[in-house]
């Protein structure tokens, strides 16, 4: 595919998760794609087979992007101190920079929009949702990890549970500010998961 129709494949993408982000992925048309993104029928076609391609290609987009904003800010984190348990409070700093430095707030998770309409969706989609969400665990469970092999817990815990917990953290917490229009919502809750590692692992 030429720069041309890859430019072309993320407009549709883009304007698909606008619009499905707003309305619901059963809600969302085709046509309400085409007219949105400006591209012809045939242009859609050529690109995706229908909604359940659209779909598998936005999760893929949308889990991908997430794998490497979270690798970079790990990678940062790693960059400025040697220390597990300090790189580990660094990276979830930046991710609340970065959600509080959105204009607008986050716009919303596909991966909760699809799970709200599994019924709606191919299995192959669902499972690529679940693969997604267990590359976070095993990434954020790494981490975690490395800390809990140089600092005593407070609590007992399993670090899959306390990487799970980060997710969990991130995804009620954007739905939680969309539905009360309260975008700081999501970083404070981002913060308060950074200050329970602090007390899980540290002397505070």
């Amino acid at each position: 595919m030429g720069s041309k129709g890859a430019a072309t494949r993320e407009k549709i993408l883009q304007s698909a998760e606008q619009i499905i982000l707003r309305k619901g992925f059963t809600a969302t048309s085709i046509e309400d794609i085409i007219t949105a993104s400006f591209v012809t029928k045939s242009g859609f076609f050529y690109h995706f087979d229908g909604k359940s391609d659209l779909a598998a290609g936005l999760v893929e987009r949308y889990l991908s992007d997430d794998d490497r904003i979270f690798t970079g800010m790990f990678e940062r984190a790693e960059s400025l101190s040697e220390d597990p348990l300090q790189q580990y409070l660094i990276f979830l700093k930046l991710l609340a920079e970065m959600m509080a430095d959105l204009p607008n707030g986050h716009p919303g998770c596909l991966v909760a929009s699809f799970t709200y309409e599994s019924m709606q969706l191919e299995p192959e989609v669902l499972k690529r949702i679940a693969d997604g969400l267990l590359s976070w665990r095993s990434l954020f469970g790494e981490h975690l990890q490395r800390v809990a092999d140089v600092y005593p817990m407070k609590i007992p815990m399993r670090s899959e549970d306390m990487a799970d917990m980060l997710t969990s953290v991130m995804e009620g917490g954007i739905v939680t500010s969309l539905t009360l229009n309260e975008p700081d919502i999501l970083v404070r809750q981002i913060l308060q998961y950074r200050d329970f590692i602090r007390l899980q692992f540290g002397d505070v």
